[in-house]
């Protein structure tokens, strides 16, 4: 088995194992809790990222782990896991089966392998090293509308922005076909598979957006910050400003309205 095939198979192994801890709990009136930073968290988020960590550190014991609920480790190498074991949480505890776990594979910095995988519907993207894009092993592409006053929007919440970005974001969301709210990784997913054409975001961390953007690439479409450079991923506690858009052509044209 080559290297790209090895760590496909145990990003499959990372998401089934996910899978079958988070499922149970799934309305289950499982206890929640607020961390420092005031988001929440509950016993699935911490149970399926401990057991990533522990099939990823028997496998990959030189790569380096970034997650939600634990410390980093650094690694030995330039191979890098990103980790989200529910995202979309908020979803999550009110029985909403719109969120997602998260696995990302970056090789010096750069995210090459990308999973989300929804516990409840059994759906499961991949943005593979191999260039492709797939939701359950069928390929996805993602659309290629250029026009903004035909594009949905989506965002997670209006309340994640400041004033300037508010204002900003008002001004796309004005310039768009449709705009809706709240569906955080699962709107990055339905873009990639062609059904929404722009989503932007605010003060993301590393592993909210690691996994997605192979997918989106490998798609046909482009994620970048609101000056279209491209994300960083270098042990930052957040990544400001991410917009993901169908096509680049689309993409240049949200860019010059969120630019004003």
């Amino acid at each position: 088995m080559d290297q790209a095939s090895r760590y496909l198979a145990l990003a499959h192994r990372l998401a089934d194992t996910a899978r079958e801890i988070i499922r149970p709990y799934f309305r289950a009136g499982v206890a929640v809790e607020t961390k420092a930073d005031e988001s929440p968290v509950t016993i699935a988020d911490r149970e399926a990222e401990r057991a990533m960590r522990v099939l990823i550190e028997a496998e990959c014991p030189e790569h380096g782990i970034r997650g939600e609920e634990f410390p980093e480790k650094l690694g030995a190498g330039e191979w890098h896991w990103y980790l989200d074991p529910i995202d979309g949480t908020k979803l999550f505890i009110t029985g909403i089966p719109l969120f997602g776990t998260l696995i990302a594979l970056a090789h010096n910095g750069k995210p090459v392998l990308g999973v989300m995988d929804q516990p409840i519907t059994g759906e499961r993207w991949v943005g593979a090293m191999d260039g492709t894009a797939s939701l359950n092993g069928a390929a996805i592409k993602s659309s290629g509308n250029a026009e903004l006053a035909k594009a949905p929007l989506f965002t997670t919440s209006m309340t994640y922005y400041q004033a300037d970005q508010a204002k900003a974001f008002e001004r796309l969301s004005a310039a768009t076909g449709m705009t809706r709210l709240g569906k955080d990784c699962y709107a990055f997913a339905m873009l990639a598979t062609g059904f929404i054409d722009l989503v932007t975001e605010t003060n993301l961390n590393e592993w909210d957006i690691a996994a997605l953007v192979p997918i989106i690439e490998n798609a046909g479409g482009v994620v970048t910050d609101w000056d279209g450079k491209p994300l960083r991923f270098e042990g930052q506690t957040a990544i400001e400003n991410v917009i993901a858009a169908a096509n680049p052509a689309i993409h240049a044209k949200a860019l010059a309205v969120l630019r004003g």
